[in-house]
């Protein structure tokens, strides 16, 4: 496909992205994080956006009907845009290099394991309620 077949779908992304960057910056400013505190908020925006990631990627494949520009919207655009692992990582930077190691080693993997556990988890059950709803059909 030629880069102008491919404009829908970067302006999808472009303004899912600002929804999810635009809802991420509004859970940090209600809930900022103390000089050398543990990232509470990256650390759960990143948990839930994986989560819902996972939701959003079994329903589009699951259901066919699904708008083609759907998924790179709520996938791409809007929970790449909330999610944040390059604040993830200069999070882990700055709290290693300012002496929280064990808090910063903390949140390293605990930040990992939170995203793979949480679009496990929401893609499992939403695969399995999904899979019961069309079983009842």
């Amino acid at each position: 496909m030629n880069a102008r077949g491919q404009l829908p779908v970067a302006l999808v992304v472009s303004a899912g992205g600002a929804i999810g960057a635009a809802a991420r910056y509004g859970a940090a400013l209600l809930w900022p994080t103390p000089a050398g505190g543990f990232p509470w908020t990256v650390f759960l925006v990143n948990a839930a956006g994986c989560a819902v990631l996972g939701v959003v990627m079994v329903l589009l494949t699951e259901f066919r009907t699904a708008p083609n520009l759907l998924r790179p919207f709520l996938g791409t655009g809007v929970c790449g845009g909330f999610t944040t692992f390059s604040t993830y990582a200069v999070d882990t930077q700055r709290l290693l290099s300012t002496g929280h190691t064990v808090r910063g080693l903390c949140y390293f993997g605990g930040t990992l394991l939170a995203a793979l556990a949480a679009v496990w988890a929401g893609s499992a059950l939403t695969l399995s309620l999904v899979r019961d709803r069309a079983e009842r059909v």
